[in-house]
């Protein structure tokens, strides 16, 4: 027997204690117009496709949000991302139960996927089975990064064709913050997800009109949306052009309207708005930070010596300024203030390997090298392995210099983005210089995401039980001052284990030409993307 009655009957006694958000709401000041088709910047044909659950790049997320919808989602045109910024898409209302162990969704009863199909309560459930890798989900995900965040679900249970109710072992509040971001599409049932990677099926605001590789993806607007008056758009065109000079001359001549988030450094953003100053600069957070991966799984970086020589042969500082120009900000695993809820204090990074006075630091390098058996007679030999993309590459030559000057030997190899991900998966790599993009500012993103043993985006294969009931323990407080002390005290026990070394947290330089409105940065560079509210003031 369903358990929904139950539940029911708690809501209507209890009262609905849920959140309705049917559309973000616009801002007041001039009425939008209808029509026209924006031009986007895109770095690469997307590597995994549109099927955005076997994705862990921005890439993929960035043109394939405005064929889907979410559940819930962050509102578009509010730039800080938290609860209180969570409207609803595909779900009208949502109710926490139980202490914060079931989650119910009440859908919205009037949306069709592209191809005329009604959209479900199954639809949900086969989506959220399947990332989840339930015993019985009815489809597997070729790759599948953001399995860990649904390990706390016990089941999904379609109570009805318009109610699901999430089951959770225990309460974990973030649940709906990740819910939000625009790594959570809800998926056709009746569309096989190895489709995905080559077409589109779903309910958002766009549909697609044609892919070709290396040219252009084209959507059309959704003239069966749900969201009446909506979107704004005629359509949209994603132009790929990886050579940076190329993308960005692109923008300023017109031929672009907007910039593809996370690819603009702040010289090329000076660059741009000094030479086209009515292209508009927005500064924000990107959510993505520059890290190294040490796999851990084989010699030598299942020594934690060498793996804390290594971090602390990596200048934090220096690298803001020579490979960001400044457009960057110091932090461990999480975010910093005033660009994050989570991030170490300044006066707690201090006290960190890696994170005091370079000189020192590398000379507390070269010294555990020695203790590891590596000097002079008998150098560290490391292969640097990652993505063929500028922003990589300057990434990963700036750290072969900084080892290079506490004695290691470092070469580059680079790898395209369509074999980076398998790779690093399969743990086919020694090291390598990496940027991770965490979906929403929460911890159980990153943690479970990163760092939970068995996770398959933890690249590196770093395994810890100690740092793993930390992780649960701080994923259940449901005292925020509470969790934000837990919450630090797991990324102390990371970088003091240099399971993953945190270099520095990327800020977005965003460029778009003023005749844009409503395109809003958030604070993550993966949840603005659906383009509904979007339109063009020419």
């Amino acid at each position: 027997m369903s358990r929904f009655p139950r539940l029911a009957l708690v809501l209507g006694l209890a009262g609905l204690s849920a959140v309705t958000g049917l559309t973000a709401i616009p801002a007041v000041g001039q009425a939008p117009k209808s029509g026209g088709v924006l031009n986007i910047m895109q770095r690469e044909d997307p590597p995994q496709g549109f099927s955005i659950h076997e994705t862990a790049t921005i890439s993929t997320v960035w043109p394939g949000m405005p064929c889907f919808n979410n559940l819930v989602l962050f509102d578009p045109l509010k730039k800080t991302e938290s609860m209180d910024t969570i409207i609803g898409e595909l779900a009208e209302k949502w109710s926490w139960q139980d202490n914060y162990r079931n989650l119910v969704f009440f859908l919205r009863k009037d949306v069709k996927w592209h191809d005329g199909k009604p959209f479900t309560s199954k639809d949900v459930k086969y989506t959220f089975d399947m990332v989840r890798e339930a015993p019985d989900a009815q489809a597997k995900l070729r790759i599948n990064p953001r399995k860990d965040w649904y390990a706390n679900v016990e089941k999904i249970e379609a109570a009805d064709p318009y109610t699901v109710v999430f089951h959770l072992k225990r309460p974990q509040p973030s649940l709906l913050m990740m819910l939000a971001s625009g790594y959570s599409p809800v998926y056709p049932a009746h569309v096989p997800p190895a489709e995905l990677r080559t077409t589109c099926v779903g309910t958002g605001p766009f549909k697609l009109k044609e892919w070709k590789k290396g040219e252009y993806i084209d959507f059309v607007k959704n003239a069966d949306y749900f969201v009446k008056g909506r979107p704004y758009l005629d359509g949209l065109r994603y132009i790929p052009i990886q050579e940076r000079g190329t993308k960005f001359a692109a923008l300023q001549s017109g031929r672009l309207d907007v910039a593809f988030p996370g690819d603009a450094s702040k010289t090329i953003a000076d660059q741009v708005t000094k030479a086209e100053p009515r292209i508009k600069l927005t500064i924000a957070h990107q959510n993505v930070n520059d890290n190294l991966l040490l796999n851990v799984t084989k010699p030598p970086f299942n020594n934690v010596k060498v793996r804390q020589a290594i971090s602390m042969a990596i200048d934090r500082r220096a690298a803001v300024q020579a490979v960001h120009q400044g457009g960057a900000v110091v932090g461990a695993s999480l975010a910093p203030r005033p660009y994050g809820v989570w991030g170490l204090l300044e006066k707690d990074l201090a006290g960190l390997p890696g994170y005091g006075k370079s000189a020192d630091e590398k000379a507390r390098a070269r010294k555990l090298l020695i203790e590891a058996g590596f000097g002079p007679a008998n150098p560290l030999k490391v292969e640097m392995a990652t993505r063929n993309i500028p922003i990589y590459i300057d990434l990963a030559s700036f750290v072969i210099s900084e080892l290079r000057q506490v004695g290691v030997e470092a070469t580059l190899k680079q790898i395209e983005t369509a074999q980076w991900h398998p790779l690093a998966t399969r743990k086919e790599y020694q090291a390598g210089p990496n940027l991770t993009g965490i979906g929403p500012d929460d911890p159980d993103a990153n943690f479970y995401e990163n760092y939970a043993c068995g996770s398959p985006r933890n690249y590196t294969g770093y395994c810890d039980e100690q740092v793993m009931k930390m992780i649960d323990q701080q994923s259940q407080e449901l005292d925020p001052k509470k969790r934000v002390q837990m919450v630090w005290n797991v990324q102390k026990k990371l970088e003091e284990d240099a399971a993953r070394p945190m270099i520095d947290w990327r800020l977005e330089h965003y460029l778009q030409w003023q005749y844009v409105k409503n395109l809003i940065p958030h604070q993550s560079i993966y949840n603005y993307g659906r383009m509904q509210e979007v339109w063009l003031d020419k």
